[in-house]
């Protein structure tokens, strides 16, 4: 599937939630449904800089495409990270770095999380984006 595929599918999914307690229980499951980072992934080299919670991102490639393995110590940060993981894990480093990530707003994520949330979500795109770049040059 696409980026913007998985995005409409996950803006589908928030629509069809009434309220914001609703759609924080979505991202708690989500979190929770997370499969688990090995621990060995677990480094202060994988932990995003900025975030008020402890997250961890690991990136590789496999068959061409750049994928994801996430965790975070706070389960909410597990499902909005976990929502980043689904939609850009499994596409080229171009395409993730290309990918205009429109479903935040479109659920209205950013509006709805505290300032320290709303900044560690930046620095988990900024990452991932750091990624993209960083394996797209080695493809190169």
């Amino acid at each position: 599937m696409k980026i913007n595929e998985l995005q409409d599918q996950v803006i589908e999914d928030f629509e069809m939630l009434e309220d914001w307690a609703d759609k924080y229980e979505y991202l708690i499951d989500y979190g929770k449904s997370l499969s688990s980072m090995d621990d060995a992934h677990k480094t202060n080299d994988n932990l995003i800089k900025g975030c008020q919670s402890r997250v961890w991102l690991h990136a590789y490639m496999e068959d061409d495409l750049l994928k994801f393995q996430a965790d975070s110590d706070a389960i909410i940060t597990k499902g909005i990270v976990g929502l980043l993981v689904k939609i850009l894990s499994g596409h080229t480093p171009k395409e993730v770095f290309d990918a205009d990530l429109y479903f935040l707003e479109k659920i209205g994520l950013q509006e709805h999380l505290s300032p320290t949330r709303a900044n560690g979500l930046v620095s988990m795109i900024k990452q991932i984006k750091i990624y993209a770049v960083a394996y797209n040059s080695l493809q190169s």
